[in-house]
């Protein structure tokens, strides 16, 4: 390796560091407070137009320094499974929430989306001290909890959460595109791309559909004999 080559690598690295101490700031401000056990939550699959709503929680004794964690949308497919492994191997307690397609319709996606939070909360193995949310309170918890804007970027422990769930979710939808083939799951995870409008157009949904969707019940009138 050259040395201009080399000095970049160095310069990499070093990035990449002040990085993850800057996205443990509000970790590090709740752990000189007196806390110990720092959760982030978070949840993946409000937007989709299938499949359900899924959300983590990873609860963090001390710093988490894996090169890459950040925002799951910002993280690469094949990147994100390997720091999920690293990321439940390292953390002091993790777990995973859902909410289904009917509690979607039934609830609405954001009472949805706080309702897999709290099942992710309620199966953790671990005590939580503090908690740190992207933007959202969850009333049912009853400890101190700070919602940050943007937490996904900005919080190390939301970060992971995010991965994890988004791991998981992804997990889901390529196990339902086995299913129902018609619809190109696994491809676009239910979001409304191109080739899933396509596909709700021609066949109309299937049961993943989420219902209370727009798009979904426009297909239902392009199609009324279709019931499932």
């Amino acid at each position: 390796m050259s040395d201009d080559a080399l000095r970049k690598r160095r310069n990499a690295v070093a990035r990449e560091r002040r990085r993850l101490v800057r996205l443990h700031r509000y970790e590090d401000a709740a752990r000189a407070k007196g806390h110990v056990f720092i959760a982030g939550t978070d949840e993946v699959g409000r937007g989709p137009l299938a499949g359900p709503v899924v959300a983590a929680v990873v609860v963090l004794d001390g710093p988490l320094m894996l090169t890459g964690v950040d925002d799951s949308k910002k993280v690469r497919p094949e990147r994100r499974v390997e720091l999920a492994a690293l990321i439940r191997e390292r953390c002091a307690g993790w777990a995973i929430g859902e909410a289904s397609v009917e509690e979607i319709d039934r609830l609405n996606i954001y009472w949805a989306s706080v309702l897999a939070m709290e099942r992710a909360l309620a199966a953790v193995s671990c005590r939580i001290d503090y908690l740190l949310t992207d933007a959202m309170r969850i009333k049912s918890f009853g400890g101190p909890q700070e919602p940050v804007v943007k937490g996904d970027a900005k919080c190390v422990s939301v970060a992971a959460a995010s991965i994890l769930a988004k791991v998981h979710r992804d997990a889901i939808l390529t196990a339902l595109d086995a299913v129902h083939p018609a619809y190109g799951f696994a491809e676009h995870k239910g979001y409304a791309t191109q080739r899933h409008i396509e596909a709700l157009t021609a066949h109309g949904p299937c049961v993943a559909h989420r219902r209370g969707f727009w798009r979904v019940r426009e297909s239902l009138q392009m199609l009324p004999g279709i019931s499932t």
